[in-house]
C-alpha cells in the first residue's frame, strides 16, 4: 500500500518497525525525493529537485525503517544540515513519513545536525520553517527576517516563493 496525494506517492511503512540512522547516499536520493514531495504537495515544505539532492547528498542525515510484520521498511525520515558561511549551516529538508511522526524522529535528525555542527565548531544553525513551535523545542528562536546572513538570501533568491515567503526565519546559537 502507498500514501498518495495526486501523483506524490510514499511507500507506507509499520509506525511500530525498528529503526536505524546513517548518512544519505546517492542511491537514497528517489526515497528522498518521494518523502519530501509528499510534504511539498500539502504545501508543508519546499520541493527538492532530484538534482539538488544529487549536489547536495552529503548533506543528510536519514532513518529508516525495517522490514516489519509483513511489511517493507523505507525512509522514515530526512534532514540536512547544509553550509551556508563559516559562521552558519542550514537545517533544511526535514521530512518525517506520516506513520513514523510523534515518535521523535525529527528531534534525533535535528539533534545529529547539530551534532555534526557541533563536531566542526559552527557557531550557529538557522532552519526556514512553517514549524515554529517544533524547531523551539529544539531550541531555536524565531528571528526577524531581515536580520540575515547574507548568504541566505542569495539561496533564496533561487526559491519560487522568494517573493512572497510565508516561512519563519529559526536561529540555534551552539557556541
Amino acid at each position: 500500500m502507498t500514501l498518495s496525494l495526486d501523483s506524490i506517492a510514499i511507500p507506507d511503512i509499520h509506525p511500530q518497525a525498528p529503526l536505524s540512522g546513517r548518512k544519505a547516499r546517492l542511491s537514497d536520493i528517489e526515497a528522498i525525493h518521494e518523502l519530501i514531495g509528499y510534504w511539498a504537495a500539502r504545501g508543508q515544505m519546499l520541493v527538492r529537485s532530484r538534482a539538488l539532492l544529487a549536489e547536495t547528498i552529503r548533506d543528510f542525515h536519514l532513518i529508516f525503517a525495517a522490514e516489519h510484520e509483513g511489511q517493507p521498511g523505507g525512509l522514515a525520515g530526512v534532514c540536512g544540515l547544509h553550509l551556508l558561511a563559516p559562521d552558519l549551516a542550514e537545517v533544511r529538508g526535514l521530512a518525517i513519513h506520516p506513520h513514523m511522526q510523534g515518535r521523535g524522529l525529527g528531534k534525533q535528525l535535528v539533534a545529529a545536525c547539530e551534532q555534526e555542527a557541533r563536531a566542526i565548531d559552527l557557531p550557529a544553525l538557522f532552519a526556514w520553517t512553517y514549524q515554529q513551535v517544533f524547531f523551539e523545542k529544539c531550541g531555536f528562536t524565531r528571528i526577524d527576517k531581515t536580520n540575515l546572513h547574507p548568504k541566505v538570501w542569495s539561496e533564496c533568491q533561487r526559491c519560487a516563493f522568494f517573493e512572497n515567503c510565508n516561512e519563519i526565519a529559526m536561529l540555534r546559537v551552539l557556541t
